[in-house]
């Protein structure tokens, strides 16, 4: 877009301001949870993994908060822009699901995924596997600062560099104070704001609009601009066709370089679709132009379609919604990273004997550490003209040799150490290789950022690397099987704390109650208090780790997990593919009251939900505050294990 449609006076309220909201927010959490809950950010524990003890749809909505992510958000509308219904069809694979199942039966106490690795094939395979997951977090936190400041400056102005540098301070203000539950709960306010506004976009294309105003009406725009500016390898070159060759490409790129851990909300098409038809209308952005393939790169087209429709205003409510996926996201990724460094480089490498005060404080000083980091790889890589979109493709090359490796480290007893290993490193090889000769040939042998970014070299990298390491880790598996016993894994961090230290830590609680002061009635109320503390302990280890109520959730997680794979990739895209078809009136109807539905299922799930099943928590603590403050004064038994 030629012009910035806001000023940069909101694009720093919105970058600092939020942040700061955000920060202070957590400031309030921390204080209620310290006060009026048995957990305390204070512990390592509590901090970096809410004691393992986070009901299942304040998770749900934390996992779609972090996924909800500059990629997700801006890539899908961009290859909605470039190939119609067939683009931003990115399914969600949750096969996953079953990996995370089964870490939580055969080490239920650990606190990294590589930890498990270190513990069953020693320090080489933590190395490897180490590369893999910082490798992960740098990638995905490039993606959230190039397309989040990309965006940023687009729609304000704002320098870009100031964006890079500034997105993630709020996110690591908050973070430092509240850790992985008060994030949480942060996600789920994020979590909250984003399905309202992506239904404030739903309804306002498809029922007030008047440019769009209905189905039937996006649906004539789209045919139009079909018969005018057909899309090259589409059936009948129209935009209403999951028959696509570059859509298909996409959508393998996207299975492999996500694969395990994508998150997809279906609504997001429905708004990027309509930037295509909103190409004609002289609101838009640029008008006459069409928007250039750096911009369409960027992930441009959802603000630009923002503009057309709501102008200031759906510009403004466009980088609020960006600006909340791309904290949510950088906030899981600063915990993810904090943990890592601290669990498994410092813990193991540094200081074996490090005490609660020390891994909490190495904790801090990761997050900030690479808050700065994160802003330093935005600025490196706009620097050099790359894009969110080459990021989101070529990540599949780098790190898809690591997930079958990975996943049989964990769920498989037979799996292979030097097989996996080798498969790992050779299976990247091999992907880079595949990725620069494709490009090469294609290219009459220039190596630039454009022809490295083309389909077929980016389809060949990734499905080498997924495909050579998934091979390797098979067959040496197979032939040369392991017999690990995964009782070693279990014992993990089983007895991290001594029953002194459980008590030492509940005498705290009881002390920070009544401010350290003593009375005649303390030696009855401090007893009571921890015995309290203590069966709350005792009550969240038999949950966590119970192996009938475990191997139930990974049966669940194989049998949906698998379902929903072969549904979403095979049974609805193939034949719609296979057949050419293309929408008529009434199937596109049904296509978008399908995904209204959809999206309102999602916002019961992650956003309902949660209230519902912590109802009883709510009520407590909600309780407990009104005695504190109106008299009455706080009781131990307030103390609300939430």
């Amino acid at each position: 877009m030629s012009e910035a449609i806001l000023s940069q006076g909101v694009g720093y309220a919105v970058v600092l301001g939020i942040g700061l909201f955000f920060s202070a927010f957590m400031i309030l959490l921390s204080k209620v949870q310290f006060r009026y809950t048995t957990y305390k950010a204070t512990s390592a524990a509590e901090f970096t993994s809410a004691s393992h003890s986070v009901k299942p749809g304040l998770i749900a909505s934390g996992i779609v908060s972090a996924w909800t992510w500059a990629a997700t958000l801006l890539q899908s509308s961009a290859v909605a822009y470039k190939f119609g219904i067939s683009g931003p069809w990115c399914v969600q694979i949750l096969l996953f699901a079953q990996n995370a199942a089964k870490l939580k039966i055969n080490a239920p106490h650990a606190h990294t995924f590589l930890e498990v690795i270190k513990c069953r094939w020693g320090k080489v395979a933590h190395f490897t596997f180490g590369f893999f997951g910082f490798a992960t977090n740098i990638i995905v936190s490039s993606m959230l600062i190039t397309g989040g400041s990309a965006t940023v400056t687009d729609l304000t102005g704002m320098p870009t560099q100031a964006a890079c540098m500034l997105i993630p301070v709020g996110v690591v203000i908050y973070v430092m104070i509240g850790g992985m539950r008060a994030s949480l709960l942060a996600d789920y306010i994020h979590t909250t704001f984003l399905f309202a506004i992506i239904l404030t976009f739903m309804f306002t294309v498809y029922t007030t609009s008047d440019k769009i105003g209905s189905p039937a009406a996006m649906y004539h725009m789209l045919e139009e601009i079909s018969k005018e500016s057909p899309v090259a390898g589409n059936a009948g070159g129209s935009y209403l066709t999951m028959r696509s060759k570059s859509g298909l490409i996409f959508g393998v790129i996207n299975v492999v370089g996500n694969f395990a851990t994508v998150y997809n909300d279906q609504a997001y098409w429905q708004r990027a679709i309509a930037t295509v038809v909103l190409t004609k209308d002289p609101s838009f952005p640029g008008f006459p132009n069409h928007l250039t393939a750096g911009q369409v790169g960027a992930g441009l087209p959802a603000p630009a379609a923002a503009a057309a429709l709501l102008g200031k205003g759906g510009a403004a409510i466009m980088l609020v919604l960006l600006f909340l996926a791309v904290t949510s996201a950088a906030s899981a990724e600063l915990v993810a990273v904090s943990s890592l460094f601290t669990y498994d480089v410092y813990i193991p490498y540094i200081n074996p004997h490090a005490t609660e005060k020390q891994i909490l404080r190495v904790d801090h000083y990761a997050i900030v550490a690479y808050g700065i980091f994160m802003g330093i790889l935005g600025l490196i890589f706009n620097a050099a003209g790359i894009s969110m979109g080459w990021l989101y493709e070529f990540m599949g090359v780098v790190l898809g040799s690591a997930v079958c490796p990975i996943a049989y480290a964990i769920m498989s007893s037979k799996a292979n150490k030097w097989g996996c290993i080798a498969a790992a490193w050779i299976g990247v090889a091999c992907g880079v290789v595949a990725w620069l000769v494709t490009a090469a040939t294609l290219n009459d042998g220039v190596l630039s950022i454009e022809t490295t970014f083309g389909d077929y070299p980016m389809l060949a990298g990734n499905l080498a690397s997924l495909c050579t390491g998934g091979i390797i880790t098979v067959v040496s598996s197979h032939f040369w099987p392991e017999n690990f016993d995964f009782d070693i894994t279990r014992a993990l961090h089983a007895h991290s704390e001594s029953p002194a230290e459980e008590e030492a830590q509940a005498r705290e609680e009881v002390d920070s109650e009544t401010g350290g002061e003593k009375g005649p009635d303390d030696k009855s109320a401090a007893p009571t208090a921890l015995k309290s503390a203590a069966a709350s302990v005792e009550v969240a280890y038999n949950e966590n780790s119970d192996p009938l109520k475990l191997e139930g959730a990974f049966k669940l997680a194989v049998r949906t997990s698998v379902g929903l794979a072969i549904v979403l990739l095979l049974l609805i895209p193939l034949p719609l593919f296979f057949s050419s078809y293309i929408y008529s009136e009434k199937g596109f109807t049904a296509w978008i009251a399908l995904a209204f539905a959809w999206v309102f299922y999602g916002a019961g799930a992650v956003v309902l939900y949660p209230i519902y099943e912590s109802r009883g928590a709510l009520k407590e603590i909600g309780g407990a505050i009104i005695r504190d403050c109106f008299g009455g004064g706080l009781r131990a038994a307030d103390k609300v294990e939430a």
